[in-house]
């Protein structure tokens, strides 16, 4: 019998259409003839499995399933590919697990501590990872512009605090910019983070562990025309994505560790991708970590599974499989 996987998408952030190219990656890259493969879509109070594109079921919150004609179907594996809330942070992993059903992403802590960047990035610093400097600022609470010059200094990031794909980001280079930054940040979630500016060669690298295996994905250099590595640079082609990247044997080999330490000690599952900024002598600086990186054909993690000279089906196949058994 083959089993039924259901890749999730949508969303309720800017990130819904990030999200619905995920899953379409990822349906190109699973194995049909192992699996019934469906997209189902979360966006809001509306659940749907996308049969066709016309034809759209609504989705049985109780207990994951659909009926058509009466016959009902249930889902044996969610592959999770909402970037943002709710399949980022906790909120559908937690619902998956109160109904018993495998997912292929990190656990309901995991993902919550990870969605949360300055939560995130304090709670690896106690574990000797280097971050960036940052402030959070939650709904609500200001800051005056003094005190941004003075403990984070320009230029700087103000972003929202959870959140990705580089919505509501602004590179910061005057004390002038700071407020509109902030509203504009707000605007994207509640909170608010102010983080130094890491000079350096942007670096990101993907991992998976299974029961039986540990693999840590080559290294990819991200070389954006942009100020920084912003929306168009990572979905409009403004930006040189360069696998392996080029720095040395051992320089590679030490961030292929940390990010295999970052994995463990947070409790990761399943394909995560961790962003790093290499800065002066060396020094490898995390800049977040992806529980549930873009599957786009063009994303980071399909280069570098291609790269390390894997079949991404193969891939797929195993992150089901560690799963389902």
């Amino acid at each position: 019998m083959k089993k039924n996987i259901a890749i999730v998408a949508g969303g309720d952030s800017s990130e819904v259409v990030v999200s619905l190219k995920s899953a379409a990656g990822l349906f190109s890259f699973m194995d049909k003839e192992r699996y019934n493969i469906f997209i189902v879509t979360i966006v809001g109070n509306t659940w749907q499995v996308e049969l066709s594109e016309t034809e759209k079921i609504a989705i049985d919150k109780n207990d994951f399933s659909f009926s058509k004609n009466s016959e009902k179907t249930l889902f044996d594996f969610a592959y999770i590919t909402i970037h943002g809330t709710p399949g980022e942070n906790g909120i559908l992993q937690g619902y998956f697990e109160l109904i018993g059903l495998p997912y292929s992403c990190c656990s309901v802590l995991a993902a919550a501590i990870t969605f949360n960047k300055f939560t995130c990035n304090q709670y690896l610093k106690g574990f000797g990872i280097k971050v960036a400097e940052s402030l959070v600022l939650r709904a609500g609470q200001s800051v005056t512009d003094e005190i941004v010059s003075e403990k984070i200094g320009f230029p700087c990031f103000i972003k929202p605090n959870v959140g990705g794909s580089s919505f509501g980001v602004t590179k910061v280079k005057s004390i002038e910019q700071v407020q509109p930054a902030i509203a504009h940040a707000f605007a994207e979630g509640t909170e608010v983070i102010i983080e130094s500016f890491l000079a350096g060669t942007e670096i990101t690298c993907g991992i998976y562990k299974t029961k039986n295996k540990s693999q840590v994905l080559p290294v990819t250099e991200v070389v954006s025309e942009n100020e920084f590595f912003d929306f168009d640079a990572k979905y409009k082609g403004q930006v040189q994505e360069i696998t392996p990247a080029r720095i040395s044997d051992s320089l590679t080999e030490r961030v292929q560790k940390i990010t295999s330490a970052i994995y463990d000690i947070l409790g990761c599952k399943g394909i995560v991708r961790i962003d790093y900024i290499i800065s002066d002598r060396e020094v490898i600086n995390l800049l977040e970590v992806n529980t549930t990186p873009g599957m786009t054909s063009t994303s980071f993690i399909p280069q570098q599974i291609a790269a390390a000279g894997l079949d991404i089906k193969d891939v797929m196949t195993e992150i089901i499989e560690n799963e389902l058994n």
